[in-house]
């Protein structure tokens, strides 16, 4: 009894840590859930509140938001196709790290452009814009740069997928039409002998010309056997009183 309880309470201890730890799990995965959502709604407020801020603050300001929307939109688009090419080409992952260490640069800028547009004095806004637009100029060309060599990259490796597929595909295709071979091989211009005509007619095969033989053999055994037999005609000769010259005479009487 004291083994079994030990047993029970042993089981129901793992039962209960197994479920502590789904639990777990789930909490931590609905609060990725939660953080990705809140992010992205942030992310795309704040698109929206740049575009139209590109459009309705003249001079300076609207500049200020025009560079950001710039560079947000680079760096989350390079983002995107390196992660999604990572996981069919592990090779991108130098590239990735390459662009983590862009973004650290394109993050600073960010913070940068966002504390210009809050700067009450125009002058020094007007001031300060050639260097930041110089530097959203070489961070969005390096993220342009990376994104479409990562681009040409997945488009090389689709051609070359295609032109491998395609030509087994051709091969495949004519493997399936065997008999189309068969019937150039077996032809009489490809089988006959260089500069002869080919014969009229089709070449009985060996099976049916045995077969033939056969047969002409056997009515010619029924033909010599039916010369060697009467024909039944349905009439019996002893009954048939023949002509008059056919008849045996009888010898005169002498008495």
């Amino acid at each position: 009894m004291e083994a079994a309880a030990a047993i029970i309470a042993v089981i129901c201890a793992l039962v209960v840590a197994f479920a502590v730890i789904a639990t777990i799990r789930a909490v931590r995965a609905v609060k990725r859930g939660v953080d990705r959502t809140v992010t992205q709604a942030r992310r795309t407020v704040e698109d929206t509140r740049l575009k139209a801020r590109q459009y309705t603050a003249p001079g300076p300001a609207g500049e200020v938001a025009q560079l950001r929307l710039s560079l947000r939109t680079s760096m989350r688009a390079t983002q995107e196709v390196l992660r999604s090419g990572m996981a069919d080409d592990s090779s991108l992952s130098e590239s990735m790290a390459l662009f983590e260490r862009l973004s650290a640069h394109g993050r600073e800028l960010d913070e940068d452009l966002r504390k210009l547009e809050t700067e009450p004095d125009r002058n020094r806004v007007t001031a300060c814009l050639p260097d930041l637009r110089e530097r959203t100029e070489r961070i969005t060309h390096s993220a342009d740069s990376l994104r479409w060599a990562a681009q040409d990259r997945a488009r090389q490796f689709a051609d070359d997928d295609l032109t491998l597929l395609s030509e087994q595909i051709r091969m495949e295709a004519g493997a399936l039409r065997h008999w189309e071979d068969e019937a150039e091989a077996s032809s009489p211009a490809a089988s006959g002998p260089a500069g002869a005509p080919p014969k009229p007619g089709r070449k009985p095969e060996p099976q049916a010309q045995s077969q033939g033989q056969g047969q002409a053999r056997a009515r010619a055994t029924d033909g010599a056997a039916g010369a060697e037999r009467p024909a039944i005609n349905g009439r019996n000769d002893r009954w048939q009183a023949g002509y008059s010259w056919q008849k045996t005479k009888r010898p005169e009487s002498t008495a």
